[in-house]
């Protein structure tokens, strides 16, 4: 009797088990979308910190995750069509970088999910409705601006005394570097400078920008950033040094190929971060109810070999508040 009860036992846990295990799908590989405006390249050192972060969250790529980069080089034109190309491949997330690749990203699909790696105004732009309910479909990470704008130009200010005009370099199709200005010239009258606006639009235009800034005698230089800027950057700090301008860029990688300095967000950082959105969004989260956060770490990074290049002597008071300093 009781071999016959502990027998009906199993048949009866087996039957209730079964469809339970049937119904468990194969290994899922999810698909990522990554669309840059940027090239490669100069994108390789962030991507590598996204990937990271992946596999820091367990994912790997080939078994899990399979990775689907695009890459504009600067084309701007071009991101429509690779955003349309991504959204075709039906991709799970989107994740997308540049202040052009954010909003085609946007406008190519409501549906699926993006994830911004950084930009500089998302409110602004208009790409989501508030930081902490972004709504729609986009969320990811977002750059304290306006903060940074008026601490670059204190620190220019603490390394040129004299300076009372700096010019202020940005690309000209990008809108939101428009507001980036408009904030460094609210500031500017606070460190007693007046701002030389040098928009440009093309890298053919690059050398007579600097030409503006010699003809109109600025004594400093602001450099915003955007994928513009990082495609073309060894030409602007060559620039910058032939025409001994003291000038400040917004991330580290100018300082570490010759630029004289940099103070701004940890990009590798957010990269990371950016991950996290990601593994949420894949385990069911919805990109309107996942705030969009603001950088918690900074860099202010000062290459002395570039100071010696245009005579210029960097204060003491200065290098004791750099993270790292190029000798």
């Amino acid at each position: 009797m009781m071999r016959l009860v502990l027998y009906w036992l199993l048949i009866t846990v087996f039957l209730a088990t079964a469809p339970f295990v049937h119904a468990q799908p194969a290994g899922k590989v999810y698909r990522i979308g990554y669309l840059s405006a940027a090239s490669a390249e100069s994108d390789k050192e962030r991507f590598g910190h996204f990937q990271k972060g992946l596999r820091d969250l367990g994912y790997v790529e080939g078994k899990n995750i399979a990775i689907e980069p695009r890459y504009a080089d600067g084309q701007f034109d071009k991101i429509p069509e690779l955003s349309a190309e991504l959204v075709h491949l039906k991709v799970d997330v989107l994740v997308a970088y540049g202040d052009t690749a954010i909003p085609a990203a946007k406008k190519a699909t409501s549906t699926i999910p993006i994830v911004m790696t950084v930009h500089p105004d998302p409110v602004g732009a208009g790409i989501v409705a508030s930081l902490a309910h972004p709504g729609g479909n986009v969320t990811g990470l977002s750059d304290l601006h306006t903060v940074l704008v008026t601490k670059r130009l204190e620190i220019l200010k603490d390394v040129v005394p004299s300076a009372s005009r700096v010019a202020v370099f940005f690309h000209a199709g990008n809108s939101t570097l428009l507001r980036q200005l408009k904030d460094v010239q609210e500031v500017a009258p606070a460190f007693r400078m007046t701002i030389q606006s040098v928009p440009v639009t093309a890298p053919t235009e690059i050398e007579r920008a600097f030409g503006s800034m010699k003809k109109e005698r600025a004594q400093g230089l602001m450099v915003l950033g955007s994928p513009f800027v990082g495609l073309n950057r060894a030409k602007i700090i060559e620039l910058a040094a032939k025409n001994r301008l003291p000038a400040i860029y917004t991330v580290k990688e100018s300082p570490d190929t010759g630029g004289l300095m940099s103070y701004g967000t940890n990009f590798p950082d957010l990269w990371h971060r950016a991950a996290t959105y990601v593994d949420k969004i894949l385990k069911g989260a919805k990109p309107s109810d996942l705030p969009v956060e603001q950088p918690i770490k900074f860099e202010f990074v000062v290459n002395l070999k570039a100071a010696k290049q245009i005579g210029l002597t960097v204060p003491p008071n200065v290098l004791v508040r750099a993270d790292r300093v190029i000798r």
